[in-house]
Order: C-alpha cells, then sequence, then structure tokens
C-alpha cells in the first residue's frame, strides 16, 4: 500500500471530507491508498468468517461488521489519525459504535491477505492493532490456508498459527469455533 502525502499529517475530519472515489487509511496521520477490490479467495474467506461470527453473535451482546466500515482505533473523534478499515472487526462494547464509525479499538480485528496488502497487515496494522490494546488480531492467508491468531498478553502478542484442516477458538467470543475447512472451501 502506498503512502500519499507524506509530508502532510490528516485527522478524521480531513478524511471523511475527502470524496474522491477511492478508499483511504491512516495512520499516524499518513494517508494510505486502499487497493482495488480484492480477489475470489479474499471474498470467499471473509464471507465464510462473516457469516459464522454473525450467527454467533446473533441475540447476544456485540456487533460484528465488514468492510468498509472507519474504525477510529484510538478514540480520537475528528482528531483521530488512526483510521483503519480492517476486513471483519467484532466489538463487545456497542458503545463506542455510533452512525459513522466505531471510535475505539474493536475486540477482534480480522485482515485477510491480499499480494498489495501483505506487508501493511502484517507490519503496519499489526503495530497498531497490538498499541491500541485489540485483544485478538487474525491474519488469515487464503493463498497458503492458514490463519495466524495474535492474543494480546501484556501489551505483545502471541501468536499461533492454523492449517486448513483445524478449528480455531475465538478467544474474545467464549465458546466460538471456526473450523478452517469451512472457511477454505475453494
Amino acid at each position: 500500500m502506498e503512502a500519499i502525502h507524506k509530508n502532510k499529517h490528516f485527522t478524521y475530519a480531513d478524511y471523511y471530507r475527502w470524496n474522491d472515489g477511492k478508499r483511504y487509511e491512516l495512520i499516524d496521520g499518513t494517508a494510505y491508498l486502499m487497493e482495488p477490490a480484492p480477489g475470489t479467495g479474499h471474498q470467499s474467506a471473509g464471507g465464510a468468517l462473516f457469516n459464522t461470527l454473525y450467527s454467533f453473535l446473533a441475540n447476544k451482546p456485540g456487533r460484528v461488521h465488514i468492510a468498509p466500515y472507519d474504525i477510529l482505533l484510538f478514540g480520537g473523534g475528528d482528531g483521530e489519525t488512526t483510521v483503519l478499515q480492517p476486513d471483519i472487526m467484532v466489538i463487545l462494547d456497542e458503545s463506542i459504535i455510533n452512525e459513522k464509525n466505531c471510535n475505539g479499538a474493536p475486540d477482534m480485528v480480522v485482515e485477510i491477505l491480499s499480494p498489495s496488502t501483505a506487508r501493511h497487515d502484517k507490519v503496519r496494522k499489526f503495530n497498531q492493532y497490538m498499541k491500541a490494546g485489540i485483544r485478538e488480531y487474525w491474519i488469515v492467508d487464503p493463498k497458503s490456508k492458514t490463519v495466524a491468531v495474535h492474543i494480546l498478553d501484556n501489551g505483545a502478542f502471541n501468536t499461533k498459527e492454523y492449517g486448513e484442516s483445524e478449528t480455531v477458538p475465538v478467544h474474545v467470543l467464549e465458546g466460538c469455533e471456526i473450523r478452517l475447512a469451512a472457511v477454505f472451501v475453494r
């Protein structure tokens, strides 16, 4: 992902006014242009994960959202300088959700890798999610059919990798498990 206007510092108020038909993310005030629409493997895995999480949360507190949806990661409102659009997010504290966005850190985020976003997801976003206190961060790789699950513990992520034949517990949703064979069906 390419940083644009590297010498400028943007806030959510700036970002929200942009209406050029493109999608961006902000990290520490730097704008990153989002790549074109993701491919079939990305969309299939994302749909399967979203459906499982959505079904699990039916009639329970909390919400699951799918991109594009703005996360003002550190809860800074219009002055926020880090605005991300994870592929999937689970938000248990519904008080941080408003009509436009989520103003604070979700409990769980899922990023599904595409060739053009892998470094951004594994490095830039990884560090931001850890800094914000995201309790659970999944990096899904449709190509290798693996999921790296990062669980926050004392300010750092502990990581465990799962393969396509395994079942993964969702730590922030007690009793929720996801069979990866159903996620990587094609």
